[in-house]
């Protein structure tokens, strides 16, 4: 048998591909949408991709399931459980399986037992892996999709807070406690192989080695510690993380079936003076570092580095507009891969290089990076108004007392809200979230600064913090040890 792991760690998604060495036939769990990464492993290993298996209809990104059916020709294994209204529409275009409970299926000498885990999505299923060809008569691990992670397990929520469907999260984390009870009584020495690693807003708490076995997390996992329903579910639905709203397009996106990309190549790049012809109808993503982008940019842009798009895109970006992108044509390539896993595909239009609207003198706004010493005096002085904009978590932790909160994936929507007679300054953790806040104040008209080092530097200057349910603890300005938070 062979196995292979994949992961992507802007996404912190794991995939699989699982042969059958004899039969040369191979199957691929989870899969993402870049996949040529899946049939270049099986070229060079000697097997033929011939399947496909989901564990569900996933959120967080968009899957490469009908891709490989349409391209290659991969049968689908899908799970038919759940309500009406969770079923792979687009299944029956293809070879196709509908699974339930108990339902089995073979790549070559392999088998693949299907259990029923549902909790984190009503239709979500995982597979035991038996090794027929190597003469084993039961399974060696299981692989659990968004349902058992690495030190912990999927959240339930995602489906009412993210696409709206009320009471969803208190009935998902009830069949969550009856699926996770069901998984302790599987024998030890599994393996377990899940679809996510630390980073994954589909859980809280997850681990960053890749795999685990059941017996471990039996005895460590804090959500399999749980011996009563009721503290189970108020554990699980508690200190989840920001549920993206883009989660919402995912689902229906990989529903419904995402659209084929094939051999499509990658936008063209548009004469720099057709942007400001498409600004008040569509988003133009400045790509830049957020040093370069706070020195010169055009205005009514919204910056989100390279390196955070697919941390960010899916949480700013309007799926219903136009997106145009600003980078250099060596990034274009990665750029247009990260924002196809999201699903930001038949939006994306075109592409202006950087150095051209540099040259054209098109980049005519900046906005000031300062520091908390330089900022302190006039934060104190009620002078200027102080957004954070990191999570819930974070702000719950400790925060600057002058602070208000608003988080950063819910920014544009909030706008109206703040108060703006006076400058804006922005701040998270390290001044890297905060200035992709300040991209979006100032495009909507508001006179912003980023406070350079963020929450850090704040603290490692000296100055005060707050926590919820604290008091304020003030240190002598220049110190450079944090401030520590009493009662």
């Amino acid at each position: 048998m062979l196995l292979k792991y994949f992961y992507d760690p802007k996404l912190a998604h794991a995939s699989y591909l699982v042969g059958c060495q004899k039969t040369k036939e191979a199957v691929v769990v989870d899969p993402g949408r870049d996949i040529d990464q899946y049939l270049e492993t099986a070229r060079r290993e000697g097997v033929k991709l011939t399947a496909v298996a989901e564990t569900h209809i996933h959120a967080d990104y968009v899957s490469g399931a009908r891709e490989l059916a349409d391209r290659v020709g991969a049968k689908l294994y899908v799970s038919d459980e759940g309500p009406a209204e969770w079923k792979y529409e687009y299944a029956s275009q293809y070879k196709s399986q509908l699974l339930k409970d108990g339902d089995t299926f073979l790549i070559g000498n392999i088998q693949f037992q299907v259990l029923h885990t549902p909790g984190h999505t009503p239709e979500s299923i995982s597979f035991l892996l038996t090794d027929q060809g190597g003469g084993a008569s039961e399974p060696m691990g299981i692989f659990t999709g968004d349902f058992v992670f690495v030190g912990s397990i999927g959240r339930p929520d995602l489906l009412e807070e993210a696409a709206g469907i009320k009471g969803s999260a208190e009935a998902g984390a009830h069949q969550l406690y009856h699926s996770a009870e069901r998984f302790k009584h599987l024998p030890d020495y599994l393996q377990v192989w899940p679809a996510h690693g630390a980073g994954s807003a589909c859980g809280k708490g997850l681990g960053a080695i890749p795999s685990s076995t059941v017996g471990y997390e039996k005895r460590f996992n804090p959500a399999l510690q749980y011996d009563d329903e009721t503290a189970f579910v108020q554990y699980i639905l508690s200190d989840q993380p920001e549920a993206p709203k883009y989660f919402a397009v995912m689902k229906r996106v990989n529903k419904e079936g995402p659209g084929i990309i094939g051999k499509a190549g990658l936008p063209e790049f548009l004469d720099s003076d057709r942007i400001g012809k498409i600004q008040n109808r569509a988003t133009i993503l400045d790509l830049s570092p957020s040093k370069e982008f706070s020195q010169a940019h055009v205005p009514g842009t919204m910056n989100i580095p390279l390196s955070m798009l697919a941390g960010w895109a899916g949480w700013l970006v309007d799926y219903s507009r136009p997106v145009y992108v600003i980078t250099e044509p060596a990034e274009l390539a990665e750029a247009v891969r990260v924002l196809q896993k999201i699903g930001i595909d038949e939006q994306l239009q075109g592409a202006f290089r950087r150095a051209e609207i540099l040259a054209d003198g098109l980049a005519t706004e900046n906005y000031p990076v300062a520091s908390p010493a330089e900022l302190a005096p006039r934060i104190e002085a009620n002078e200027v108004h102080l957004i954070d904009v990191r999570t819930n978590a974070e702000w719950n932790l400790s925060h600057i007392p002058q602070a208000e909160h608003r988080f950063l994936g819910r920014l544009p929507e909030q706008l109206t809200e703040i108060e703006h007679s006076k400058p804006v300054v922005v701040q998270c953790q390290s001044s890297a979230r905060s200035a992709i806040a300040a991209s979006i104040l100032q495009a909507a008209g508001m006179d912003v600064i980023n406070l350079s080092g963020g929450f850090q530097a704040w603290l490692a200057a000296g100055y005060s913090s707050t926590s919820m349910g604290q008091d304020q603890v003030t240190c002598s300005p220049g110190s450079k040890k944090a401030c520590s938070l009493e009662k």
